[in-house]
């Protein structure tokens, strides 16, 4: 069976499918309504403990600016209006998104594999064979691979695009709508993150004077120094380490540095022995046990989370053809 092209438009729809599955998790307060101050916040959640290199590229692609852990960058303004691009994408308004649209929503929505070049590597004969399963039964009700593996696929050839670029609305009454948001967004955030910190501070002759500049500067040290101690004092004890079945936290090495930064997602992930009474579906048919292959045999966790031996890769919901595959011959629970 010759192998499908993996496009672009694939890519995209992959997205909006695990978006639609990641509203309902653990993150559903800032996906369920993806104003741009939600967008914002659930950035910097994600890259607080992601040291994926493709992902951190993507981020300054995007942003102009790198991600730093310590000072948690500076989003204002020209940041807040850049997601929007990012709202109206997942929101299907958005006909022509550019990459870094679609590559920053992937981050966003945690999709596996990712960038769009690990997605076009995604697919192994064993892995055709799960999409078509996947196809016959209730595990595909958001369509994710619907469109996956189509009997005729050109080669799709899409351009270099940057984030100043125009993205066409199927709706332009959006824009109004999008304007009051952001101003919405920034209006109800100021409790939620110090204003110094996140937001510009006007220079003097644009509304300021000297000594409201001056206090602005003040407040916003003080507030980033009280970060810093926050930040040095919990960080101390948030690493951990794979211990062959199972995670154990410890505390950085001297250089501060993490092989594995703490994640609580992830914490609790076990690797488990299945035997012939292990229960691998739920009443409803999805899956209680993930898995990834190993040469010609599979390894078996109590959830889904990046593979501790290789975080590049990420655990895949059991399925019957992996079991009657892999597993026909589990042994006699003791």
């Amino acid at each position: 069976m010759p192998m499908p092209t993996i496009t672009f438009e694939d890519y995209k729809k992959a997205i909006k499918a695990k978006y639609e599955e990641e509203k309902n998790g653990e993150y559903s307060n800032n996906l369920n309504s993806p104003t741009s101050a939600n967008l914002r916040n659930l950035c910097i959640k994600r890259f607080e403990t992601n040291n994926s290199k493709d992902d951190l590229i993507t981020f300054k692609s995007f942003f102009d600016f790198p991600f730093d852990r310590d000072n948690r960058n500076l989003y204002g303004e020209i940041e807040l209006n850049k997601l929007t691009a990012v709202r109206r994408f997942l929101l299907n308004v958005t006909e022509s998104p550019a990459e870094d649209t679609v590559q920053l929503a992937a981050i966003l929505v945690d999709l596996q594999p990712r960038p769009f070049k690990e997605f076009q590597k995604q697919l192994d004969p064993d892995e055709v064979k799960l999409i078509e399963e996947l196809r016959d039964t209730n595990h595909d009700k958001n369509g994710f691979f619907s469109d996956i593996l189509p009997d005729k696929v050109e080669t799709e050839k899409f351009p270099e695009l940057k984030n100043d670029e125009v993205e066409k609305d199927k709706n332009e009454g959006i824009k109004q709508d999008e304007a009051e948001e952001v101003e919405q967004d920034e209006n109800q955030d100021l409790g939620k993150i110090p204003t110094g910190i996140f937001t510009p501070i006007k220079k003097v002759g644009e509304g300021g004077t000297n000594s409201g500049l001056k206090r602005s500067l003040i407040i916003a040290a003080f507030l980033l120094g009280l970060i810093l101690i926050v930040y040095l004092n919990m960080s101390q004890k948030d690493c951990m380490q794979w211990m062959g079945d199972h995670y154990e936290k410890i505390e950085r090495s001297d250089d501060g540095y993490c092989d594995t930064y703490y994640d609580a997602r992830y914490f609790d992930l076990k690797k488990i022995e299945v035997c012939d009474t292990t229960e691998f579906f739920d009443d409803i048919g999805r899956a209680k046990v993930w898995y990834i292959k190993i040469g010609n045999s599979v390894e078996c966790y109590n959830q889904h989370a990046p593979y501790p031996e290789n975080t590049q890769r990420f655990l895949k919901p059991i399925t019957q053809h992996i079991i009657d595959k892999y597993l026909s011959n589990r042994p006699k629970c003791n």
